[in-house]
């Protein structure tokens, strides 16, 4: 069965991964990044290998996205999935359901935080990355990959409000939401509930090692991710628009992210103004 890892882009869903993968797939508690690819993206290319549609049509995989997680879940093993999807239906065609998963988390993070990133990651003026945020239409795909694989790896996101209100308003599979602040501010506190959520949801009875818990909280702080990303470079880090053989740094400000700081004045309202029911009542206004 699947468990999911799950978020609006850069809302902190790489850092959960790097805890999650750390703790449960490495021997001492130290990260490498390598135990990424122990929590997969859904839905991609290698997934669709088996199924015939069009790569250069925008969505067309998404009717198989069942029939992908039924061969994931042929081997009867828990798998973590990391995702920026919405749950819901798309083309008339579900994302996933209770038959392939059993729960997951969601990590919300304020909008206001979330669209500097998406600047950065995305290289957008202030017009582009509201619209991008806003856009109840949007989806994501492989760039660098576009002219072999098309739409092979498509997601559709939606607006951060769309997509964290999809997530919340099922009732297919439970799912554990967690804010990205506290994750920053109380990370020991946060991650041992999600480790206990996870380990109830999957029927995992082994003991909680605190002792692991701390060494992989030493081991991904944002600081040493950036460390290791400036040393050794980042799998997921993408080329920049500008100079191909240059890459975005994908640990950019981390916790120094603050809005209020940062966000100029019209953006802020803009988005205020876009999600303010949402805002007030994750307590972000």
């Amino acid at each position: 069965m699947i468990f999911w890892i799950a978020s609006y882009p850069k809302s902190g869903n790489t850092w959960l991964r790097a805890l999650i993968s750390t703790y449960y797939y490495s021997e001492n508690g130290v990260f490498e990044d390598k135990l990424l690819k122990k929590i997969d993206q859904f839905p991609t290319k290698k997934y669709f290998k088996d199924f015939e549609y069009d790569k250069k049509n925008a969505g067309d995989t998404c009717k198989f996205w069942i029939k992908a997680q039924e061969k994931v879940n042929i081997e009867k093993e828990i798998k973590f999935f990391k995702t920026h999807n919405v749950f819901g239906k798309v083309n008339d065609f579900d994302f996933t359901n209770s038959q392939n998963s059993i729960g997951g988390v969601y990590v919300i993070r304020d909008p206001r935080n979330v669209i500097t990133s998406i600047k950065n990651h995305y290289q957008l003026n202030d017009e582009q990355a509201i619209d991008w945020i806003t856009n109840e239409k949007n989806f994501i795909y492989n760039v660098q990959s576009f002219e072999e694989n098309g739409f092979s790896d498509f997601q559709f996101i939606s607006s951060w409000k769309t997509n964290y209100k999809s997530w919340k308003i099922q009732k297919k599979i439970p799912i554990k939401f967690i804010k990205y602040e506290d994750l920053i501010n109380q990370t020991y506190v946060v991650f041992l509930e999600v480790i206990n959520y996870i380990n109830t949801i999957t029927k995992n009875n082994q003991k909680i090692d605190k002792e692991k818990i701390k060494k992989t909280l030493k081991s991904t702080t944002f600081e040493t991710l950036k460390k290791n990303e400036i040393k050794k470079g980042f799998s997921e880090a993408v080329p920049s628009r500008e100079d191909k053989n240059k890459k975005i740094s994908f640990f950019h400000l981390g916790p120094k992210n603050d809005w209020k700081k940062i966000l100029n004045r019209d953006l802020k309202i803009k988005i205020e103004k876009s999600f303010e029911k949402d805002l007030k009542e994750l307590s972000y206004l």
